[in-house]
């Protein structure tokens, strides 16, 4: 029998009430003060997106961590708002990078442990990923952090001031790979004009993925994108910085032979 019906028969002689007249529960939320489903609403336009809301099952930690600190360390991307990083992170001489995609966020803590004179404003629509890297944060005592639930689009067009980020980085973004999917990569000409409004000069946008395909298109999308300029002389692919960790996911890929290329592009100064 649907939740929403009661299962009680109606006393005899009285009509039983219709689905229509009977009151529906209202679906309470899993985590009142945490992560939103839909934080932008229907405050912007539909579009194709290149990320799907993934909504898996969340443990009893991640979502401890989600009630605790979400209020603390979180944020929605609603697009109503333009956030002050000072504010957001407490001091107003700390650089920022934005971090779009951080899986469970695991390589994020290592990034922001390793250095903490660095901000890592990480987003990502992925609700156990999110309790996860709250809880990271929380055990490993990392106060650089904060995870942003949402759109990134959103967030660089309406919520991030120009010239505001010290760094971009994409991690193994979806590569869609089927050809009919390929508009719906990140990595487009629309994407980095926009992304360069918000970078710093100078600051660095860096991708790495192991989709042999998808970076040769990325390769080619950034050295024709007008606003950067690639840091390796020869015009190629970059060396695995030291900074960014080798996550299990890309040693799950290793194993496979694919091949992991990093892309390391500066905005170029005004």
């Amino acid at each position: 029998m649907p939740e929403n019906l009661d299962p009680t028969p109606a006393p005899t002689g009285t009509p039983a009430a219709t689905t229509a007249e009977r009151p529906t529960a209202a679906r309470e939320p899993k985590f009142p003060a945490g992560p939103a489903a839909d934080p932008a609403g229907s405050h912007h336009e539909r579009r194709i997106r290149s990320f799907q809301p993934r909504r898996s099952r969340v443990t009893t930690g991640q979502g401890e961590a989600l009630r605790r600190l979400w209020p603390k360390w979180g944020l929605d991307i609603d697009g109503l708002s333009r956030l002050d990083l000072s504010e957001l992170f407490g001091d107003p001489e700390l650089p920022v990078v934005l971090e779009i995609g951080f899986g469970m966020g695991e390589a994020t803590a290592q990034m922001a442990a390793a250095d903490p004179g660095t901000g890592i404003l990480a987003c990502d629509v992925h609700t156990p990923g999110q309790g996860n890297l709250l809880a990271l944060a929380e055990r490993n005592g990392l106060t650089n952090v904060r995870v942003a639930n949402g759109d990134a689009i959103i967030l660089l067009r309406e919520m991030l001031a120009p010239d505001s980020l010290a760094g971009l980085r994409v991690y193994f973004p979806d590569p869609w790979p089927k050809k009919r999917h390929h508009k719906r990569r990140l990595i487009q000409p629309e994407f980095l004009a926009l992304a360069a409004t918000r970078l710093a000069p100078g600051a660095v946008l860096h991708c790495a993925t192991d989709w042999e395909p998808y970076a040769e298109q990325m390769l080619e999308v950034l050295s024709a994108a007008p606003d950067f300029e690639n840091t390796q002389a020869d015009g190629g692919y970059a060396p695995r910085p030291d900074f960014r960790p080798l996550t299990r996911f890309e040693g799950q890929g290793l194993d496979k032979g694919h091949v992991v290329h990093d892309l390391m592009f500066r905005r170029r100064a005004v």
